[in-house]
């Protein structure tokens, strides 16, 4: 396992100031944040005596070095994390749903119209925990049996799943 190291980065100017606190002598500056991890890993190369690659690298970004910004910065961290969240929840939820209406008997039609879903996002989503766990199969045991000019429809979802075909 590689060692990591922590790195800050202060906004100094129009630079930011980057140290490696648990290094001494590690010190560079970046004119741009996505060029700061090339540039710590280069002085602490250049300290230790080894390769750029050989270590890993923690940035943390003084967010209080941007005065007025802090604020505005942490409260979008703030709600996109919440974001994350609750799409996650939603996820979860849909996902019940989706099972809860397929093993009532309606068709995947239904269910996306139901649940505001194509019916192609519903079979995805009836499918995606067997499908993680299983070797991937086309359906009916076929290979190709979609492909190649095959188009594969909501019919075929319905039909795959054991449904009487609606043609």
């Amino acid at each position: 396992m590689k060692q990591t190291y922590m790195v800050t980065a202060v906004r100094s100017g129009r630079w930011w100031a980057i140290e490696a606190p648990d290094l001494r002598g590690v010190h560079s500056q970046a004119r741009r944040l996505d060029q700061v991890e090339a540039m710590a890993r280069e002085a602490i190369a250049l300290v230790l005596a080894v390769p750029e690659d050989s270590f890993d690298v923690s940035i943390q970004t003084d967010l209080a070095s941007l005065g007025d910004l802090q604020a505005s910065i942490e409260e979008a961290l703030k709600a996109r994390e919440a974001a994350e969240l609750a799409q996650a929840k939603a996820s979860i939820t849909i996902r019940h749903a989706v099972g809860e209406i397929r093993s009532s008997g309606y068709t995947s039609r239904d269910a996306g119209m139901l649940l505001g879903l194509s019916n192609q996002r519903i079979s995805q989503i009836q499918h995606q925990g067997t499908d993680s766990q299983a070797p991937k199969q086309q359906p009916f045991g076929l290979p190709g049996a979609f492909s190649s000019g095959h188009r594969n429809t909501a019919e075929d979802h319905d039909e795959v799943l054991g449904e009487e075909p609606r043609w």
